[in-house]
């Protein structure tokens, strides 16, 4: 046995990663490719046993790498965002979370002819919504305002509260609890989770952030650290209580990502990486699990199970959620399809489901005869919710017009003059755009010429927070400080893909040496353009001008009428997709009907 396990590891890292780079390339959710190609390798071939491969690992290594993806999901919340989400979300996890578990489990009871018992704890084992999968989604669709923000509060905090209720309903199910002492049950363990899990929680976080504030560890040694805190935390809150772990990594994320004693951003990174690779080995082994007879058995009733989840449960959970809210209907209704099931779901109910198969074993009870229809169900309900929100999510929110289909608005990091100049013609051309200076007198004379602006520095935590990226695309940093210019590509290339964060080329040293391609972003206007010769620029006569091409007046004629010290900005097309010049000498290219922003010199009548 020993010699198959090598290759059925391999396995399963060559399907995740691939999985993940091809739903990349073809902007498909990537957990569908994901459970597809686990079930083709499991159930489907047989290439790939995760039993006989993890033995009674599998499910303690599941458990961690959940708490490792809530931890990470926990550093993504900012404090400063509650006062604007905090009571719309605190709605959707308390209030929306019991609506879903009374719906789902009616549902479970009268479509899949469950018995009560597994019904209500099916109920609660789906009243999480899956941060694994709205994190991508939110990160494709990028929707404006407070909509992204709640969706993904609530997929974080959602977690350990439907993981909780599950254990409360086991608890009380699986010995038979007399009501009179089910109230007293339940207040004394949700009592004891919140102490448990959120004293640990905190505890990891204030020790992580001392080791780092005080330098008491080697730089290379502190991922591993944080790993281990964040896994003896897990450990910790989940042997004094059940299911209490998850809510430590959870509250030991955010307490880190809103601290200010200890920067955390290489932390941030290296999680976000591990994230990847975990979840592309969950999915995987997860859906080389499934028994495909016990799928099949529960197909049909499984997705009339989901349809009522999605168009009753959801929809009635956030309009009760949000009302009395800021919210419009537009954007209740984008909330209302946003509630994908995802790796917690499906490990949950796995742990659940083996749970109930242990006590069977022991003594029987008729009310728990179809626990092994627990797995199959949250599956089917994965890989619906996924594939009807995944591939209907964006186009709604663009209908609704709560983001755009292909963002073309442009961020400048700088809002000096020729910024400014250069902002207001993209403005005049429909684009959106937003430019950021520490400089309030560029700020100010920014909002008065009708210009969205934000006073403070790019590259500061809570300017990120605050910003509201909506509709923006591209970022050009222009600030006269190379040394900005590249950190500030560096932060929001993660946001926004490398491929779309551009800067000035620095001035060119004595030395003539070169920054590395790494270090920098795309050379914005061309490689040899510096802030001081847009400088120069602005102060020798040149204006910004938007010229519309047509059959008439093409490149020829406008070189012909400006010379070849023109300099080509960016290029506007038809269906206002925006190309920003980044080699100077580029030979011009814009078709007829497309518009060009360009630095010149008015010819001499």
């Amino acid at each position: 046995m020993a010699e198959h396990i090598l290759p059925a590891l391999t396995l399963i890292l060559v399907l995740g990663v691939t999985a993940q780079w091809i739903a990349w390339r073809v902007g498909l959710p990537s957990i569908l490719l994901l459970l597809s190609f686990g079930i083709v390798a499991g159930p489907i071939a047989g290439w790939l046993s995760p039993d006989d491969v993890f033995g009674d690992l599998l499910l303690p290594l599941v458990s961690i790498s959940v708490a490792l993806i809530l931890f990470e999901g926990g550093l993504t919340l900012k404090m400063s965002e509650l006062p604007k989400v905090g009571s719309v979300v605190r709605n959707l996890v308390t209030l929306g979370a019991v609506a879903t578990w009374l719906i789902s489990t009616l549902a479970a009871y009268w479509i899949l002819g469950l018995s009560a018992s597994l019904s209500a704890l099916l109920g609660a084992v789906l009243i999480v919504t899956g941060p694994t999968v709205i994190g991508p989604l939110l990160r494709l669709i990028r929707p404006s305002g407070l909509v992204g923000p709640m969706l993904r509060w609530e997929g974080i905090v959602i977690d350990p509260i439907g993981a909780l209720l599950t254990v409360l309903v086991f608890e009380i199910t699986s010995v038979g609890a007399d009501p009179s002492h089910a109230s007293a049950h339940i207040v004394w363990a949700v009592g004891k989770t919140i102490v448990v899990g959120g004293g640990l929680g905190l505890v990891g976080a204030i020790v992580l952030t001392l080791v780092l504030e005080r330098y008491w560890i080697a730089d290379r040694l502190q991922n591993a650290l944080s790993l281990m805190l964040v896994v003896g935390s897990f450990a910790g809150a989940n042997a004094i209580q059940h299911e209490a772990g998850l809510l430590a990594v959870t509250v030991m994320g955010f307490a880190m990502a809103n601290q200010k004693r200890a920067p955390i951003e290489h932390i941030v990174e290296f999680k976000e990486n591990l994230q990847v690779l975990l979840l592309s080995a969950l999915f995987v082994v997860l859906a080389a699990r499934i028994d495909i007879d016990a799928l099949r058995a529960v197909l049909v009733p499984g997705l009339m199970f989901v349809a009522v989840l999605i168009f009753v449960a959801r929809p009635l959970s956030v309009f009760l959620s949000t009302a009395g809210s800021s919210l419009n209907f537009k954007q209740k209704l984008f909330l209302s399809w946003m509630a994908p099931r995802g790796i917690v779901a499906a490990a949950v109910a796995s742990i659940f489901a083996l749970k109930l198969e242990h006590l069977q074993a022991e003594t029987p009870r008729p009310e728990f005869e179809a626990a092994d229809q627990l797995v199959p169900i949250t599956f089917i309900t994965i890989i619906a919710t996924v594939a009807v929100y995944g591939l209907t999510a964006p186009f709604l929110a663009r209908r609704l017009g709560v983001a755009e289909a292909s963002p073309q608005g442009v961020l400048f990091a700088g809002a000096h003059k020729w910024a400014r100049q250069i902002a207001a013609k993209l403005v005049e051309l429909d684009l959106r755009v937003l430019l950021v200076d520490t400089n309030r007198r560029h700020t100010q004379a920014a909002r008065m010429e009708g210009l969205p602006t934000y006073n403070g520095s790019i590259l500061a935590e809570q300017t990120l927070d605050e910003l509201d990226l909506g509709g923006v695309g591209r970022l050009v940093a222009v600030t006269p400080n190379d040394g900005i210019n590249v950190l500030a590509v560096h932060r929001f290339e993660r946001i926004l893909g490398r491929a779309a964060c551009y800067q000035l080329s620095p001035q060119k040293n004595e030395s003539g040496t070169e920054q590395a391609p790494y270090l920098h972003g795309r050379w914005l206007f061309g490689e040899n353009v510096s802030f001081w010769d847009l400088e120069w620029r602005c102060t020798a006569g040149f204006i910004v001008k938007v010229t519309k091409f047509t059959d008439e007046f093409g490149p020829d004629e406008f070189l012909a009428r400006y010379g070849q010290d023109a300099l080509l900005l960016f290029v506007v097309g038809k269906d206002n997709q925006l190309r920003i010049m980044t080699c100077a000498d580029a030979s011009l290219t814009p078709e007829p009907g497309e518009s060009v922003v360009a630095y010149v010199r008015e010819p001499a009548l």
